[in-house]
């Protein structure tokens, strides 16, 4: 594997993150050499892969390519190492790029959309995340909520869909698209619906309640 010398490896967060994912990344995060692209682009093109998704592929490898991140609450733990590699796909079905290899072995993978959505590849794509920023964003967001609820509380299958989320505001930094956060008046709901989705299982969904948090603990930043 060839080095990609052009990645610092004193970890600075990307551009456009939350405060709160910022500290979350540089304090929490490593960023560790990974596979320059650039010499696979003409065997790439010689296959029948759009230059203009190649270019996605290495503009997304010069953003997160080499981040690793402590693992998320679900879907075992996310992409060990934020990485992607040759793009899948076709002009008829949307272009896709992996986004890292699994922690564990899993019966989906992590797949980057069309439109930059971040999401899973299992029994269909589901977009989890309208972006990888919005992924990054609900990482930093379960590890803030994690530390600063007094109780939490998990919840699975039909009770998900019970849950009564009047006077909650969507959490707009996450993106949130099979995924998403919820904030009230003192505590926070993440609601993770992938995997239902993913392999048409609706027993999978499940959700998280971070309760008793004061303001600092519904925000971060």
């Amino acid at each position: 594997m060839t080095a990609d010398t052009r990645l610092p490896m004193v970890l600075q967060a990307p551009e456009g993150l939350s405060r709160r994912a910022r500290y979350f990344v540089e304090g929490h995060g490593l960023r560790v050499p990974c596979r320059d692209l650039t010499p696979f682009r003409e065997a790439w093109l010689e296959r029948g892969i759009p230059a203009a998704e190649i270019d996605r592929a290495m503009a997304f490898q010069t953003r997160w390519g080499g981040l690793a991140l402590p693992p998320a609450p679900a879907y075992e733990g996310g992409p060990r190492v934020l990485e992607t590699d040759v793009p899948e796909g076709s002009a008829a079905d949307g272009w896709r790029l992996p986004a890292g290899d699994c922690r564990f072995s899993m019966a989906h993978g992590f797949m980057i959309g069309p439109g930059g959505e971040f999401g899973i590849d299992a029994n269909h794509w589901t977009p989890l995340h309208a972006s990888t920023e919005g992924w990054v964003e609900a990482l930093a967001l379960a590890d803030h909520a994690g530390y600063w609820a007094r109780t939490i509380t998990k919840i699975k299958g039909a009770a998900v869909e019970e849950l009564d989320l009047d006077g909650f505001e969507p959490v707009p930094e996450v993106q949130g698209l099979a995924d998403t956060w919820w904030r009230g008046e003192d505590s926070l709901i993440a609601v993770y619906r992938g995997t239902a989705s993913g392999f048409d299982a609706p027993q999978c969904l499940r959700a998280d309640i971070y309760g008793g948090l004061d303001a600092w603990g519904l925000g971060g930043n």
